[in-house]
């Protein structure tokens, strides 16, 4: 059974940082393109950051400068650093793979950030 579990969301002061780890299970991800997704209350999920098979990031406008992805294979973990929070970077943050047609999930974490 494919899991995805995120962990690292909390609560975090404006301008402070957080780690987000996605660790899989069930599922060899070190072939696929990972994702990073967020969804604050009353919007819609939004991608946030991607990285490749090779290593190479990308991001939203919105976080380009304060937030690093990146990825462990041999722990089959990818991580999102966050730096320079701010509050509307409030949101719970999810992990995604497409594999095939096939999207996989994780359940989210929170991430609170105060002003």
């Amino acid at each position: 059974q494919v899991q995805l579990v995120e962990s690292g969301g909390g609560l975090v002061q404006a301008g402070g940082s957080l780690r987000l780890s996605c660790a899989a299970s069930g599922i060899i991800i070190r072939f696929d393109a990972m994702d990073w997704y967020r969804q604050s209350q009353g919007k819609q999920r939004e991608l946030v950051a991607s990285i490749t098979s090779g290593g190479s990031g990308n991001y939203v406008d919105s976080v380009k400068g304060r937030f690093t992805v990146s990825r462990d294979n041999a722990k089959n973990t990818v991580y999102l650093q966050m730096n320079s929070l701010k509050p509307e970077d409030t949101a719970v943050y999810y992990c995604h793979l497409r594999r095939g047609r096939t999207d996989y999930w994780g359940q989210g974490t929170q991430v609170i950030v105060s002003s």
